[in-house]
């Protein structure tokens, strides 16, 4: 696959930090030399075709003052997978809410991330979100060190 100019400009543009403005797409549209228009239907495209899978935030919850981050893996029945996400996500202590692949000797398939001031409210945050989904098979991860967060960057030659 080819890609432009504007292509490139765009792809570096995202994966430097996102601007904290009320109208970011513009900023980053004005950056690059084109219409905020013509950027986000450029995204929509690259969304369609693949090019673009997702796009996030990278939140450095250590730097932002939050003292106990748990991941708490879930066993959720597949069929309950988008219900069970809507009810946890509600929670604005869910930052993340995800499926992923069991093994063997893993059977947790869906994986939150917890932020909040100590280990005891996000253990209690835990209990009240599988009692109000009615998931009992949980467990909770710690956060010891925060590792750095880097992803891939393209076109920086």
């Amino acid at each position: 696959m080819e890609f432009s100019d504007t292509d490139k400009r765009i792809v570096k543009a995202l994966q430097s930090d996102f601007p904290i403005c009320s109208e970011p797409y513009k900023k980053i549209a004005e950056d690059i030399g084109i219409s905020e228009e013509a950027l986000l239907h450029r995204l929509g495209e690259m969304k369609e075709t693949g090019i673009l899978r997702k796009m996030g935030a990278v939140l450095r919850h250590m730097e932002v003052g939050f003292k106990a981050n748990a991941l708490v893996v879930w066993v959720v029945p597949p069929e309950r997978m988008d219900e069970v996400a809507v009810q946890m996500c509600a929670h604005p202590e869910v930052t993340h809410c995800y499926d992923r692949n069991t093994a063997p000797d893993w059977p947790y398939n869906f994986y939150t991330m917890i932020h909040m001031d100590t280990q005891e409210s996000c253990i209690q945050l835990a209990k009240e979100l599988s009692a109000e989904t009615g998931i009992s098979q949980y467990e909770l991860q710690f956060t010891e060190k925060e590792w750095k967060k880097t992803s891939m960057k393209y076109f920086m030659e």
